[in-house]
């Protein structure tokens, strides 16, 4: 269907009653096939009986997110000393570029250590973005808030991404006043390779972080939060010994613990997961916490697949955040190739098993580097492929990283006429709580050989995208729309069938519909 937009209008006075919200839909398959959809009927009166309801064709439903390394400028800015402007057009052209793949969620790495691409009393600016930390850009603006009304424009959610405790990067430049380095010292340590890493079982540690996930919640339109696989570092991190926190230990052993060193450290980091998961609910309840960690919990499991254990060496059970429902969707970095020892069917089918809560499974894909294959677009079209017909409650992937898209043309076709063709709402969340979307109203005027469509709705707060359906014929025909865009006028007669009903929706920033408003053609 051509690509209809909408014209944003004055508010009528008058609207429609609000529509119940569309219940959760069974995930998309390979290839994407239309999914059934319920409606809720509303009753008739005496006074006016119910008109007959549409059987409007269900809307593709799929996360498709990439991420946006910040750290090192891996992705952006791609160097520490552009200008504002130069800042503004790199991120307009990632933008646009994951808009025209009809991604719907970008990823982006706000704090990747102890630092902001954000105004923040918290924190200093980061090195990354002008060179010397605790220098704003010039002339000023707020990097996360432009990105994330940039992405709203182009209908795409915008994830905030942190790490959680990394303190300072090897390429983070000198350390100055500034730094959290040097304004927490007593809960900083320095690792072997260079980096500095705050103590996860420090509670000061704990309540800082915190203290900067709701300081973003509360001020910025986020969509979501988003850790990644950083909790305690990897071994090759501090030369391969042991993680120095022989202060917290020993004052925890002082105090009368009994745990082991190594369920004493996962179990700091798993009461932080719970805490920031319940504190992002209790200040924004739209606002969904993920997590992407390691792809493999331990070696063996599952039996075929072998590699480094995220729950012994990281300290991180997240098996059990996932088991648990502490987060709103799960992100496993399976970054390995399908024929390998870590095979990538195999443990996205180890994750679903552990999936008890049925929070959305999205798995990471290594777009920009996966290993060992001929040709890597066919392989991560293939793990799409698997993704969607192993996935038993929400079809979804993330990409690590945009340099995949933006350095391959190659994977850009494959997506686009493969698996990305067509547009794709997010899976609705049905555990987070939301009020019913109001009902839009629609108008449509008849002009020579075609008609134009214009929609009000009486709650606009509430909308972050449309779903507009025209019938030609017994012919639907669907696009997903941005929020506010011109839009196009439709035909009135497209392969000899000529229109003879326009239906529309409303969808919230959660994925939840409304119910629709239809005019019939004669």
């Amino acid at each position: 269907m051509t690509k209809y937009s909408l014209k944003a209008t004055p508010l009528l006075v008058l609207m429609m009653i609000i529509g119940a919200c569309s219940s959760q839909e069974k995930p998309l398959k390979s290839p994407i096939k239309p999914k059934v959809q319920t409606v809720t009927v509303e009753p008739e009166t005496a006074a006016s009986p119910a008109a007959p309801r549409l059987q409007l064709p269900a809307v593709n439903r799929e996360f498709r997110g990439a991420w946006i390394a910040t750290v090192a400028n891996i992705n952006w800015p791609t160097r520490n000393n552009l200008s504002t402007e130069q800042q503004k057009a790199e991120a307009i052209r990632q933008l646009d570029l994951l808009k025209d793949l009809h991604f719907n969620a970008v990823i982006f790495q706000a704090r990747p250590a102890a630092d902001a691409f954000y105004q923040s009393e918290l924190e200093p600016w980061s090195y990354f973005l002008t060179g010397q930390a605790g220098r704003a850009p010039q002339p000023f603006y707020d990097p996360l808030e432009f990105w994330i009304t940039e992405a709203h424009k182009r209908g795409m959610e915008l994830h905030v991404w942190l790490n959680p405790y990394r303190a300072h990067h090897t390429t983070g430049g000198a350390l100055n006043s500034s730094s959290m380095v040097r304004r927490m010292p007593a809960e900083i340590v320095k690792l072997r390779n260079g980096t500095y890493w705050y103590d996860p079982s420090n509670p000061k540690t704990q309540d800082h972080v915190s203290a900067v996930v709701r300081d973003l919640v509360k001020r910025y339109d986020l969509d979501g939060v988003h850790f990644d696989d950083y909790f305690y570092p990897y071994r090759e991190y501090n030369g391969g010994r042991d993680f120095p926190d022989n202060e917290t230990w020993n004052a925890y052993i002082n105090s009368g613990g009994t745990l082991s060193r190594a369920d004493w450290r996962r179990g700091n980091v798993n009461r932080f997961i719970k805490r920031i998961y319940e504190e992002i609910r209790a200040e924004k309840s739209h606002v969904k916490f993920g997590i992407s960690p390691f792809g493999i919990w331990k070696s063996g499991f599952p039996e075929d697949v072998s590699g480094t254990s995220q729950y012994d060496e990281l300290f991180a059970d997240a098996r059990l955040w996932l088991n648990e429902g502490w987060v709103d969707y799960f992100a496993p970095q399976l970054y390995w190739r399908e024929e390998g020892p870590q095979r990538f069917s195999s443990l996205l089918k180890w994750w679903e098993m552990e999936n008890t809560k049925k929070r959305h499974l999205w798995p990471g894909l290594n777009t920009v580097g996966v290993k060992d294959v001929p040709d890597r677009p066919a392989e991560i079209l293939k793990q799409i492929s698997l993704s969607r017909n192993i996935l038993q409650d929400s079809d979804g992937e993330i990409h690590y990283s945009i340099a995949g898209l933006l350095n391959s043309p190659q994977m850009q076709s494959a997506l686009k006429n493969g698996p990305y063709r067509e547009k794709a709402l997010v899976p609705a969340s049905p555990w987070m709580p939301a009020v019913p979307v109001a009902k839009p109203s629609l108008q449509v005027k008849h002009a020579a050989d075609h008609y134009t469509v214009h929609w009000q709705s009486k709650k606009p707060e509430q909308v972050f995208r449309w779903v507009l359906y025209a019938r030609y014929g017994n012919t639907w025909e669907t696009e997903i729309l941005e929020k506010i865009q011109e839009v196009p006028p439709l035909a009135a007669v497209k392969h000899g069938q000529k229109l003879n009903t326009v239906a529309l929706k409303a969808v919230d920033r959660l994925g939840n519909e409304s119910d629709y408003d239809s005019k019939e053609i004669r």
